[in-house]
């Protein structure tokens, strides 16, 4: 879709650290050493030489430890942060006992006063290391390290961990992710804002609302309005409005304000739930508010317009956005032509190309396409070209979905030869088809019986860097079955096996029609036979194919087997699998049995009366 927010649009603190800087050191806690503690120390401090220097720090009754979320693993950080300086002092590598007890204790970490000293180097040697793990990708090792290093009172830097909590989401183990983030809560550090948003957003991306939601309550540092709109958004994709607009409620009471990506992304959702009018008193709001709309904002509305089919009162929309404030883009007229096009108002979308032009707004690629569509299921593949051969001018290149509908539209008025030289025009261009140029053709050169020319095709394919894929096969296998050629069928389905392709019921259909053609019945019935052991469901073409095969042999004593068998299994005949079948057995010289069971099921509606009437003919 042309309305889809760009990349401009996008809320910077989504996928990127760089517009945020972190704090060097976090708040100090309640465990930080202050003024009191250090005299205390001071005063209690016995040192004896060749001893080790101890301290004791009194803690605040004030201070409600107990509420505090990792409390108990913070204390034990200090108190091996401590025995680790004690072990120093011993050796001789701290001089002044003192210098450690003025640094502050802040989440475990010595905030000041480390820079030179030992442990402040395991820390950061630590968490260089975890973040090396992270950036090679090495994500359980360095779920692994991560553990380590709380294990041992290391406090763990949130950017890795981040980067951790993002790789995980990544690969969809959100439950891991969640791990790493209550790993780092009990570690005593601090996760902040750009920490929470990346799992919720790893929850959304896939559509773990619930979770989400519950990481947002949980929250230790107050969301912010990018947290908002990850939420909104997954809540409106997925027809929750009602529940979007709740936490709507709770962002405003939090006084966390909506910016334009939150309204833009309420008011698509209430076009598609309730209407354009309903989002249009949503876009009142937002100006009431001092929230200016921006282009995507009137895109997303111009948009809802043209779907209720208001065309004309989308182009009045379009005219006036000037007067709003906001000049419409590329997607704007896009939106609009598309409409245009789709509704047949073919002058008018030529005539809009043209004011697009004059007002200085560049047509872009998606712009040309969507004419070069409209005109090739026209049928009018002469104009199509011309709009094909002017993009350049534009300044714009002609992609595979610019060739694509040319190349159909041949191949539908069965003019190969124009389908192939425009095929050899696009590579020579520089423009490479894509699997779907390949399909089209396929399907076309298949259907009119030169299947050699597709089997070439489709033996080059890989050759140019475009892998096949199942309905690839599926068109080719399909038309070597229907010209008698299954043995070189049954080839390319072992091919497209080796390739880690999974045959479908498609494939199975057209090998066992195949082989019934060919009156090779005992084949068609063993691949039908293996298709429970592969995990395919033959469909009612495939009980007809072997039906059809069954009584060509004469056999239809067993095709009335196969019928009960395509009962049993939940596979409903159609009129064709009594046809078949009754046509059969009269083949087999019971035209009388077969008449008389034709008035019956055409007496009980199962086979049409014009139906009946043909088959009798036959008879």
């Amino acid at each position: 879709m042309d309305i889809i927010v760009p990349a401009n649009h996008a809320h910077e603190g989504f996928c990127s650290f760089q517009h945020f800087t972190r704090e060097s050191c976090r708040n100090t806690g309640p465990f930080s050493v202050g003024a009191g503690d250090i005299a205390r120390a001071r005063a209690i401090r016995k040192v004896h030489v060749g001893c080790k220097v101890s301290f004791s720090v009194q803690s605040a009754d004030s201070v409600d430890f107990k509420k505090h979320k990792g409390f108990q693993k913070q204390r034990q950080n200090r108190v091996f942060a401590i025995s680790k300086v004690e072990t120093l002092s011993f050796n001789g590598k701290m001089k002044h006992g003192e210098a450690f007890v003025q640094g502050h204790l802040n989440n475990g970490h010595i905030s000041s006063g480390m820079e030179n000293s030992s442990l402040n180097f395991e820390d950061f040697e630590s968490n260089n290391h975890l973040r090396r793990l992270v950036r090679n990708g090495e994500l359980e090792e360095g779920f692994k390290f991560l553990e380590s290093m709380v294990y041992h009172g290391d406090i763990p830097d949130i950017i890795p961990c981040t980067s951790l909590i993002r790789g995980f989401c990544k690969v969809g183990k959100t439950r891991k992710a969640t791990r790493v983030m209550e790993i780092v809560e009990d570690s005593g550090a601090v996760p902040d804002v750009i920490t929470y948003n990346v799992l919720i957003s790893g929850y959304c991306r896939l559509g773990e609302i619930d979770n989400a939601l519950q990481v947002l309550e949980r929250m230790s540092v107050a969301p912010d309005v990018v947290t908002y709109n990850t939420i909104l958004r997954t809540l409106c994709d997925s027809g929750k409005l009602n529940l979007a607009m709740e936490v709507l409620h709770k962002q405003l009471e939090k006084e966390c304000y909506p910016d334009v990506i939150t309204y833009t992304i309420l008011i698509e959702a209430t076009c598609k739930e309730s209407g354009v009018g309903q989002a249009m008193k949503l876009l009142d709001e937002m100006r009431n508010k001092g929230c200016i709309p921006d282009v995507v904002t009137y895109n997303v509305l111009v948009n809802g317009i043209c779907k209720e089919g208001r065309l004309d009162e989308a182009i009045k929309f379009l005219n006036d956005m000037p007067s709003y404030g906001c000049q419409p883009n590329v997607i704007t007229h896009n939106i609009i032509l598309r409409s245009m096009c789709s509704t047949g108002r073919w002058m008018d979308a030529e005539r809009l190309l043209a004011e697009m032009v004059l007002k200085g707004c560049s047509p872009s690629v998606v712009t040309f396409n969507i004419l070069i569509n409209f005109l090739c299921r026209k049928g009018l593949l002469g104009r199509a070209i011309d709009i094909l051969e002017k993009m350049p001018k534009h300044g714009c290149t002609p992609n595979s979905l610019s060739y694509n509908p040319v190349l159909h539209g041949f191949c539908k008025e069965k003019k190969m030869d124009r389908a192939i030289e425009y095929l050899e025009i696009m590579v020579s261009r520089g423009c490479y088809p894509d699997i779907v140029t390949y399909n089209t053709l396929l399907t076309a050169l298949c259907k009119d019986g030169k299947v050699d020319v597709a089997v070439e095709i489709l033996n080059q394919l890989s050759n140019k860097h475009c892998s096949p894929v199942l309905i690839t096969y599926n068109t080719v296998i399909d038309g070597l079955s229907k010209v008698g050629k299954t043995e070189q069928a049954m080839k390319l389905l072992e091919e497209m096996r080796t390739k880690g392709l999974k045959p479908d019921t498609i494939t199975y259909s057209s090998l066992v029609g195949g082989l019934s053609r060919e009156g090779k019945v005992d084949e068609a019935i063993k691949l039908f036979h293996d298709l429970e052991r592969l995990g395919v469901r033959p469909n009612v073409i495939t009980y007809n194919s072997i039906i059809l095969g069954l009584c060509k042999a004469r056999q239809t004593y067993r095709a009335i087997d196969i019928l009960a068998d395509m009962v049993t299994r939940g596979c409903k005949p159609t009129e064709a699998t009594y046809t078949i079948l009754i046509e059969g057995i009269a083949y087999e010289g019971l035209a009388k049995e077969a008449l008389d069971l034709l008035n019956q099921l055409c007496s009980r509606g199962v086979v049409k009366k014009s139906s009946a009437e043909q088959v009798a003919v036959k008879m």
